[in-house]
């Protein structure tokens, strides 16, 4: 028995070493080398600080900003220590009706006729509930809102959307997408350029 126990007790101190100190060390001094603002969080930090994350969403009030995409963590919106969908599911009726409110508060905000389609990013969480970005169709949707807010043309708050949206990745995998706070921080220019770890 003892024969069989000790060297059971060896691997499992062993393992234990490398898969929970080794491995984590490694791969975080390797990602912190190779990339350390993604590393990091991708925090956008300016004079006054750190503004927020490319990578978590928050809420954005006003009219002179781009909105995101509503947030199903609770207590807050993109609270990001309880990251989770709202569970809800297609056929859910407390789904569709929170669709419905999304799509006619979206509609009163943007001043959109009723026969306007509203993008789906507009009125849906993501899995996650704190996606930071939006499709061009619902950043586009909001120039006009925007343009007003801020007494400029709405070509210059599309140049602004343009500046803070990514392509595909290689030009092949995903979708372009408008990274909200990147799009907000420009607007205000407390941000001259995206940064390049988005």
């Amino acid at each position: 028995m003892r024969e069989s126990i000790r060297p059971a007790l060896v691997l499992l101190g062993a393992f234990t070493v490398l898969t929970g100190v080794v491995y984590p060390l490694t791969t975080t001094l390797v990602a912190q080398l190779l990339f350390p603002a993604r590393a990091s969080g991708s925090i956008v930090v300016v004079e006054d600080g750190a503004r927020g994350s490319t990578l978590v969403g928050q809420p954005f009030a006003g009219t002179r900003y781009l909105v995101g995409r509503p947030s199903a963590t609770a207590p807050v919106p993109y609270h990001a220590a309880a990251s989770a969908g709202s569970q809800l599911g297609p056929v859910s009726p407390v789904l569709d009706s929170l669709i419905r409110t999304r799509v006619a508060e979206a509609r009163v905000r943007e001043g959109l006729a009723s026969d306007v389609a509203i993008p789906a990013d507009l009125v849906t969480a993501s899995g996650s509930g704190l996606d930071p970005h939006l499709s061009p169709a619902a950043a586009a949707l909001q120039v006009s809102r925007i343009a007003t807010a801020r007494a400029v043309t709405p070509d210059s708050v599309r140049s602004v959307l343009a500046r803070a949206t990514a392509p595909r990745w290689l030009g092949l995998v995903g979708e372009p997408r408008v990274n909200v706070l990147v799009a907000n921080l420009l607007l205000d220019g407390v941000i001259a350029a995206p940064p390049s770890f988005r």
